[in-house]
């Protein structure tokens, strides 16, 4: 599953329903996107996706901040 589509769409829906989510950031993945002839690289696709995910979707944590919570 890639963040920018199932994992956003999933999280998004969950969340309509009344679902509380967390999301681990280094468990999911992307890749380049393009728009207009420019290529948006993958780490600035992840850290935009899950920055928006973050901040009203769900909580946005690391495999290692999920196991020590």
């Amino acid at each position: 599953m890639m963040t920018h589509m199932c994992i956003n769409a999933t999280i998004r829906a969950a969340k309509d329903f009344g679902f509380e989510c967390i999301v681990i950031s280094d468990a999911c993945a992307t890749k380049d996107l393009e728009i207009n002839t420019e290529i948006v690289k993958t780490k600035e696709v992840q850290k935009a996706f899950l920055g928006a995910l973050n901040y009203y979707y769900s909580t946005v944590l690391t495999t290692e901040q999920f196991l020590n919570e």
